[in-house]
């Protein structure tokens, strides 16, 4: 069970790390509504563009956290990031939703949710 969630924390780290540091401005199959980058991305949703800082902060702080949580959870580290990244997905998953996106694009972020919840409550 420890070497599982060992694994969800690592890949849920690089999954954000890679969306938010390496693909920010580079079109996925993943993104809502076929957006180019980040920035459109949010505004199909109908989302301020100014929230883009700030949803990249809360995700690289709470994948940071699960990182850190590997050496060091004395603080509840881990759980605290992964009930953060899950709050934080399953308002990904709304925005699928709201715009109409095939259920292929929130998969991502149903798996990240997934994972977080195992890694919160296992």
């Amino acid at each position: 069970m420890d070497t599982l969630i060992l694994i969800f924390k690592v890949v849920i780290a690089l999954g954000i790390l890679n969306v938010w540091l390496l693909r920010f401005n580079k079109q996925t199959e993943w993104r809502g509504a076929g957006a180019g980058n980040m920035n459109e991305e949010f505004t199909k949703y109908g989302l301020p563009v100014w929230l883009v800082p700030v949803i990249g902060f809360l995700k690289l702080g709470f994948a940071t956290l699960l990182i850190i949580s590997i050496f060091q959870d004395g603080y509840n580290l881990g759980f605290i990031g992964a009930v953060g990244m899950g709050i934080l997905m399953i308002g990904a998953i709304a925005m699928h939703i709201k715009i109409n996106d095939p259920l292929k694009r929130s998969l991502p972020a149903f798996l990240m949710l997934v994972m977080s919840a195992f890694i919160a409550f296992a």
